[in-house]
């Protein structure tokens, strides 16, 4: 294989996680790279990584490793592609409100990441979709859209949707872990989403973590709920637990 500039840096920043392995794939021109790991004994079925706004993280990382430990395989998706990964917190604004926007394409990156994950062996009958900030607004999409997977998680994730798009019957379980501080989720957008679940007839819970604001499992946000944004360790593992208890019911029954 060769190792173009871009793969070389996926090598060197997945030094410290040494199962995850660099996928190349293709939207059409767009080149895309992901990373994908396989359980570390048993088989229990497969998870696909939306990651926040930056794309590929350490944190997504992170995760895929622990679900590898507990049996699950994974693949964190490259929603940019090569040559649009943001730079800074202003490009990532700008290119996560693009996809956003157009949920098409959006759909499009979640479901050819989701075709990788199959190729690694996870049992197609057996996948949920996950998402970060970002990632999690791309989670409900993927329900939205009605990807055929079991359920999906939303951590602390966009939750708004276009007024004028229909709302059609929404086959996954949806799982929505939520900041009860989050300012950047309006109460009036909250309820409008609890409506939208209602509507589509989605077997839906939502969890509420008390003071605990945007990004709360990122630990590279800080601790200053003042800033919007920040790390709540006990909202952190609280939700981990909610999204373990989700596999267990969505993927064993």
């Amino acid at each position: 294989m060769k190792l173009t500039p871009v793969l070389i840096f996926l090598f060197m920043n997945t030094a410290s996680f040494a199962q995850l392995k660099p996928v190349t794939y293709n939207d059409g021109k767009q080149v895309l790279h992901g990373l994908a790991i396989k359980p570390v004994k048993e088989n229990k079925g497969g998870v696909l990584i939306l990651p926040a706004w930056k794309g590929i993280d350490e944190s997504s990382k992170n995760v895929a490793e622990r679900l590898s430990n507990l049996g699950y395989y994974a693949f964190i998706a490259d929603i940019y592609g090569e040559g649009n990964y943001p730079k800074d917190s202003k490009e990532a604004g700008e290119r996560s409100s693009y996809y956003k926007k157009n949920y098409g394409e959006y759909r499009q990156r979640i479901s050819l990441a989701w075709q990788e994950l199959l190729k690694t062996g996870a049992d197609p009958a057996k996948i949920v979709v996950i998402g970060y900030c970002f990632g999690g607004t791309g989670a409900l999409e993927a329900a939205r859209t009605n990807l055929p997977v079991k359920g999906v998680v939303s951590f602390h994730g966009g939750l708004a949707r276009d007024a004028s798009r229909e709302i059609v019957p929404i086959k996954p379980k949806v799982l929505i872990c939520h900041g009860a501080d989050d300012p950047s989720m309006p109460q009036a957008q909250v309820q409008a989403f609890q409506q939208e679940m209602r509507d589509a007839k989605a077997d839906w819970q939502m969890i509420f973590y008390s003071n605990a604001v945007h990004a709360f499992t990122d630990k590279s946000a800080g601790n200053d709920n003042a800033k919007g944004a920040a790390y709540n360790e006990l909202a952190d593992k609280r939700s981990w637990q909610h999204f373990m208890d989700f596999l267990h019911e969505v993927l064993t029954k």
